[in-house]
């Protein structure tokens, strides 16, 4: 490591695993801007690792590499530090490709640093209020267990946030999951990518953003996995109730929620409501006055769904599609 790049990063970050869903991330709160791209680094079918305190991006660049030739976390951790005549102004975070876990906090890292580890994940932090930072974190992480990753981090950042987290304030924050071929189109492995750079609240918008991702560009995994794997269906019914819980606006994520519901016969109560908030903030959208007669015919409403159906070929009288779809209603 003849080159350093740094930079003072005061932070609390969770590096974890997800054996179950074959997913490795790194969530990362800091009262730093911008401190996404320099504390969180993570490769599918390796594994995961933050570098912060007076970071060091070659702990990733050259550390990533060996675990995905198969080197355990601590193996690893000591080969980046070893050559690091610095190490002792450095904090770093790794969870291999098995889920074991290794952390370092050097002496000269700021108070209060320290970490504390379990199985599949590590959590540390430096310049925190205090060590009840990253114990909440273990918490709130632990206590998550079954819902997506990505989620599992949030509420660890959330917690942490909340036990005092970084004592110099809060400007930034970021998720990274990563899982083989799922990201878009299956062109990329990052899975869940969010950082707000430079906010006075970035936990909130973290959050908000969090849940639309999800729906947006997880939802289609889980779902397309949940035929064969009970834990991605129970994944995947856990955003279709956040999104019913969220009171989103946005009509084509709740058109899109209620679908997915209308066509597996769940939460079909759920699933019309969600229909009607889509066809109020979208009157003139076919494609959801559809959705809503689907999820009304499924719910034993035949005239409603005669009449929303009716309604969609209004709007788009040329769609043979929707004229199957009155006469299905209708017989």
């Amino acid at each position: 490591m003849s080159v350093l790049l740094f930079s003072l990063l005061s932070t609390f970050s969770i590096a974890a695993y997800d054996s179950d869903a074959g997913e490795w991330g790194v969530a990362v709160a800091s009262c730093v801007p911008f401190a996404y791209h320099s504390v969180a680094w993570a490769e599918a079918e390796a594994g995961a690792i933050a570098t912060q305190s007076w970071t060091n991006h070659f702990y990733a660049t050259e550390g990533l590499p060996l675990l995905a030739e198969g080197m355990t976390a601590d193996s690893v951790l000591q080969i980046v530090i070893s050559s690091d005549s610095l190490r002792e102004q450095r904090q770093l975070g790794i969870v291999d490709v098995y889920g074991n876990t290794a952390s370092f906090t050097g002496e000269m890292c700021m108070n209060w640093a320290g970490s504390i580890q379990g199985d599949g994940y590590t959590i540390q932090g430096n310049i925190l209020t205090g060590p009840e930072v990253v114990d909440a974190m273990e918490t709130a992480f632990l206590q998550t267990e079954g819902i997506p990753l990505a989620e599992r981090l949030f509420a660890a950042l959330a917690a942490g946030e909340a036990a005092g987290g970084d004592s110099r304030g809060r400007q930034s924050a970021g998720i990274l999951v990563v899982r083989e071929n799922s990201g878009h189109n299956g062109a990329t492995d990052r899975f869940v990518e969010i950082a707000v750079n430079d906010d006075p609240d970035p936990l909130t918008v973290l959050e908000k953003h969090l849940y639309t991702w999800e729906m947006y560009n997880c939802f289609s995994v889980y779902a397309s996995e949940s035929s064969e794997d009970p834990a991605s269906e129970a994944r995947m019914i856990h955003l279709l109730r956040q999104l019913s819980a969220s009171g989103s606006t946005d009509p084509q994520l709740l058109n899109m929620g209620a679908w997915e519901l209308a066509i597996r016969d769940l939460m079909l109560d759920e699933a019309v409501s969600m229909a009607i908030q889509a066809s109020e903030l979208a009157p003139e959208d076919s494609n959801i006055r559809d959705t809503l007669a689907e999820c009304l015919y499924r719910n034993g409403d035949i005239d409603g769904a005669v009449e929303q159906a009716s309604i969609a070929i209004e709007l788009d009288p040329d769609n043979p599609y929707l004229r199957q779809q009155l006469e299905r209603f209708a017989n």
